[in-house]
């Protein structure tokens, strides 16, 4: 069997390289071709371009880089044309994947295509699940309260668990042996070259104001924005230490008191961890406007949502800044029952996205293989 994955972020190469191993397991003969970033090309993927090239976010970044999206666009659909998969998986970035989608279907109107992460259509945006259904037959969903969107839209759904409750964890002695301060903190201030540039600085500042004198400070980071991060950092009137090492972010993450973090699944790895955080995030002036008309929720924090609680404190848009940052952080550090109610909150959430089950890349690899049997009218797989 070939399949055709297409990832576009971080967060959807991850997905995409357990996806991967669960087809290994499930279907050993299955063939990878596609888009993707270091986790997918270690299991086999040889990526058709960069898939840096696709890590953008927001109008204002978007704008500068048509060209190059619309290139990559068809480049992309041509290869599905060429490679006449059997199966086309799209993980996450839909108005990158949705458009390729357009033109694949075009070609080849009955090509099956499975979505891997539900559009939040929950918290803005509604008709996006409409919009996709036409291009989308089966949807993968990571959080439980997402399939009956999908369904309502006109696609089939499975919650297949979020792969935050199957990655690796530190063990206490790793954690230990990277802990060199009473107080230790992480600073995450994003996995994109746009989010660190506007982050990284107010994380910085915030640090700098709410931390005891000699707190250590750990910046976990992705390969591919290591340099700019450093550079980042070095202009911090803290000193911090810039992390790529996999265990070393293990480690970090296991051994760390708290986080100041951008919104985003690192929340997830936070509770994951157990380490209470703070989150900020902001936007380029013109899609933070757009964003604010938008969203329909009064969070955006995932372990805030799947949790039903509000234990996590946000710093959003125009509230984040280093000032409201530094409060919430110190008030997080000095206040033992903040922590124990996000602590509560975090085992929730775990327990919501199916920690304990069977891996989630294994359930997506079973889930796309029941639908394809199906769609050719035959037996279903059997689920892990």
């Amino acid at each position: 069997m070939k399949v055709f994955l297409i990832a576009g972020e971080p967060s959807g190469d991850a997905l995409g390289a357990a996806l991967m191993a669960g087809f290994d397991d499930l279907a050993p003969d299955c063939e990878f071709a596609g888009v993707g970033g270091e986790g997918m090309t270690a299991a086999g993927l040889t990526s058709l371009f960069p898939m840096s090239d696709l890590s953008i976010m927001g109008l204002a970044e978007v704008l500068p880089r048509i060209a190059l999206l619309r290139r990559r666009i068809a480049q992309t659909a041509q290869a599905i044309a060429d490679t006449k998969p059997d199966l086309v998986v799209t993980i996450d970035s839909p108005d990158f994947c949705l458009r390729v989608l357009k033109k694949a279907r075009a070609a080849r109107p009955d090509l099956p295509v499975v979505h891997y992460v539900a559009p939040s259509v929950w918290a803005w945006r509604p008709g996006r699940a409409a919009r996709m259904a036409p291009l989308v037959d089966h949807v993968l969903a990571l959080l439980p309260f997402e399939p009956p969107y999908m369904q309502a839209a006109g696609m089939s759904c499975d919650f297949v668990g979020h792969p935050v409750v199957a990655a690796p964890r530190a063990s206490e002695a790793e954690a230990q042996a990277i802990r060199q301060s009473d107080t230790v903190v992480l600073a995450l201030p994003g996995s994109r070259g746009g989010e660190i540039a506007r982050l990284a600085p107010r994380f910085g500042q915030a640090l700098a104001q709410a931390l005891p004198e000699g707190a250590q400070v750990l910046v976990p980071t992705v390969a591919a924005q290591a340099d700019h991060m450093r550079a980042q950092v070095a202009r911090w009137p803290i000193p911090a230490q810039v992390l790529t090492d996999p265990a070393e972010k293990r480690a970090a993450f296991r051994a760390a008191d708290v986080a100041l973090a951008a919104s985003g699944t690192v929340s997830l790895e936070l509770a994951a961890n157990d380490t209470p955080m703070v989150i900020g995030y902001d936007m380029a002036w013109l899609t933070q406007r757009i964003a604010e008309r938008l969203i329909k929720l009064d969070t955006v924090t995932l372990v805030n949502l799947v949790s039903e609680t509000r234990a996590v404190p946000e710093c959003l848009g125009r509230a984040c800044t280093a000032e409201n940052l530094a409060a919430e952080l110190r008030a997080l550090l000095t206040d033992p029952d903040k922590q124990a109610a996000q602590r509560a909150a975090m085992r929730l959430t775990m327990e919501r996205l199916g920690q304990g089950g069977t891996a989630p890349g294994h359930r997506a690899a079973a889930s796309c293989l029941d639908f394809m049997a199906r769609k050719a009218g035959g037996a279903a797989t059997p689920a892990p």
